[in-house]
């Protein structure tokens, strides 16, 4: 790994979800990241606990938003965690109303998986404090990370929150999901792994790579 890489300017903002171990956290930021993003939800392969996360955020880099990945979690355990580990952003990924996302006193991020009859402009309105809404693929039993895109034109125009695009994204088709939905930005976990849970370097490189080529502007 270096950190020597020439990063443009001017891109579409890049997070790496799904960091379970050091290493890959470092290789995300060194190669260009701007957030990674740990998941507190047991139902995932990629989950971590609060001792693993704090091992993986000790020491990184400053400038590098933490992300922390929850699914219709108890109260109290995002307040232990957050007390513990030092997140950044708060990123739900369940049926969280807006009242309970806003009561941790973070800035936060509403994830909304798409598909026929989900109203975006709508939902910018109902999240209206959210930092963004993240928008994933839908796939009945499962609240992220399913490896599947969804139909990137269903995006409207001119949303009146800042987008981060989810769902399938690898280095071969993130320059495609960029120019079909223009998004603030985009976030990857399984289109750069080598196994769940554990980062490629040259994918993530890749990934970089091919997203800075893409940018808007």
């Amino acid at each position: 790994m270096t950190g020597t890489q020439e990063i443009p300017t001017t891109h579409v903002k890049i997070k790496i979800c799904g960091i379970t171990r050091g290493r890959d956290a470092w290789a995300a930021s060194e190669h260009g990241a701007d957030a990674i993003g740990l998941v507190f939800y047991s139902g995932s392969p990629r989950a971590v606990n609060i001792d693993q996360a704090f091992e993986i955020l000790a020491g990184l880099p400053p400038f590098l938003t933490r992300v922390g990945l929850f699914v219709d979690a108890e109260e109290d355990k995002i307040r232990a965690i957050s007390e513990r580990v030092s997140l950044d952003v708060l990123q739900f990924h369940g049926d969280e109303p807006p009242e309970y996302c806003r009561k941790f006193g973070k800035p936060y991020v509403k994830a909304i998986r798409v598909r026929e009859g989900v109203d975006l402009r709508a939902l910018c309105r109902i999240y209206a404090d959210a930092s963004a809404l993240l928008l994933d693929s839908f796939v009945t039993g499962l609240p992220g990370g399913t490896g599947q895109t969804f139909d990137w034109a269903a995006i409207p125009e001119q949303l009146e929150k800042p987008i981060i695009l989810a769902g399938g994204l690898s280095p071969d088709n993130v320059a495609s999901a960029i120019a079909a939905a223009r998004p603030y930005a985009v976030d990857v976990s399984g289109g750069v792994e080598r196994a769940k849970g554990i980062k490629d370097e040259e994918k993530l490189r890749r990934f970089m790579r091919t997203v800075w080529d893409a940018r808007l502007g």
